[in-house]
């Protein structure tokens, strides 16, 4: 069993940047692929990011390609999503979520396992 807890969500002017974190408990950090979506009010949760057990691979829609960084801190049991440039449509609630399945690139909600309660970001024009 995995708890993930986001935090770092808030209020950003566009073209700003802001930096989630995902706190996961237990010792078994590194078994895990984990992975951001993201749902915006009357949309349907899409995939953002995620990143593989061993962190040597990286995945990202292509909203966000360039612009979104996934990595992971073994030592602390934490994944970041590092989003610069962010715009109006990339305001959602950001949920983290752990995988334990061994197929890539995990794109899908249905491949991750334990999710957290999420971060609201909202992007100003």
């Amino acid at each position: 069993q995995v708890q993930l807890v986001e935090s770092g969500g808030g209020l950003v002017q566009a073209g700003g940047s802001l930096r989630l974190s995902c706190a996961a408990s237990g010792r078994t950090f590194s078994v895990y692929a984990m992975g951001w979506f993201r749902q915006a009010p009357g949309k349907e949760r899409e995939f953002v990011a995620a990143i593989s057990r061993s962190g040597s691979s990286t995945n990202y829609a292509d909203s966000v390609k360039g612009r979104f960084t996934i990595s992971r801190d073994y030592a602390k049991n934490t994944v970041h999503l590092q989003m610069n440039s962010l715009k109006p449509d990339d305001t959602a609630v950001y949920c983290c979520a752990a995988s334990r399945g061994s197929s890539w690139p995990h794109t899908n909600s249905y491949e991750y396992d334990y999710w957290g309660q999420g971060t609201q970001v909202t992007v100003s024009s």
